[in-house]
């Protein structure tokens, strides 16, 4: 216990004696390595935790962007240019197949811009595209059922199903174009107002000019060629006995006529009393 009496650091002496002074123990002297070696073993257990969490980190993003890129608002943010591409290329891969991709991309094509008709479905920019999607869409639908495969025997490839939906009505490029007319506005003034008109630079039908634009680029097999020409089905002004040939001859020009039909009716429009969906 200090003495309250003599101040701190401070002890009497007595004939140079230093008097209630305990002897303080020597610190013992650490080697240079001791002392560091705590630190020594801590290291590798930081990098190792910092490693950790770097890979749960990685794992948790990587799960994120997965549920990111599987919403509807991520996949709809695609344009219809851009999902058919992507269908494209990944499905159609036979010689020919980039060319014919690089051509309806070009200036010399407005596939990608052209309606798909002049007044019923798709009778709008971007038309033709959206309703070859639409068509493609409906076409694995249906050929998803197991019957179809079970009962019908219409085991087809991606690239079949791909090709035939997204190339049927290639025969519609170069086809529109904008005119005007007079019409009156909502305030009873007379205006110039655009529409869609037909010209037709190739009069060659319908589908059997979609069979023959395609049979510039690449192969198609019979069934792939009977198929777009047929996938009218019975609104082509082909002879009925004929059509229904073709269908029994031919399950996938059936079936691509159904998605078609639904695709247009269904999901673009109506068509007017007489089929037509021109």
């Amino acid at each position: 216990m200090p003495c309250p009496f003599v101040p701190s650091g401070h002890f009497p002496t007595l004939w140079g004696i230093t008097l209630l002074r305990r002897a303080e123990p020597a610190r013992p002297q650490l080697p240079a390595a001791r002392i560091s070696q705590p630190i020594l073993h801590v290291a590798p257990f930081l990098r190792k935790i910092r490693h950790s969490l770097a890979i749960c980190w990685k794992l948790w993003y990587n799960k994120w962007e997965t549920s990111q890129n599987n919403t509807p608002k991520r996949r709809h943010s695609m344009t219809h240019q851009e999902t058919f591409i992507q269908i494209y290329q990944e499905h159609i891969h036979r010689r020919g197949a980039d060319q014919l991709l690089a051509w309806l991309q070009s200036d010399a094509s407005d596939f990608f811009t052209a309606p798909s008709s002049t007044r019923y479905h798709g009778s709008y920019e971007g038309g033709l595209v959206e309703h070859s999607l639409n068509v493609y869409h409906c076409l694995v639908d249906y050929l998803a059922r197991p019957r179809t495969k079970e009962l019908y025997g219409m085991d087809y490839s991606d690239e079949t199903v791909a090709l035939v939906a997204l190339m049927h009505d290639i025969c519609k490029v170069n086809f529109y174009v904008v005119d005007y007319r007079n019409a009156k506005n909502e305030q009873g003034v007379w205006e110039k107002v655009p529409y869609y008109t037909i010209r037709d630079e190739m009069p060659y039908g319908h589908g059997e000019k979609s069979v023959y634009m395609l049979s510039g680029f690449l192969r198609l097999s019979r069934e792939e060629a009977f198929a777009i020409r047929y996938h009218m089905g019975f609104s082509g002004p082909e002879d009925r006995n004929q059509i229904g040939r073709a269908l029994e001859m031919f399950p996938l020009a059936l079936a691509l006529n159904v998605a078609d039909m639904e695709a247009s009716y269904f999901l673009e429009g109506t068509p007017d009393k007489s089929g037509s969906r021109r």
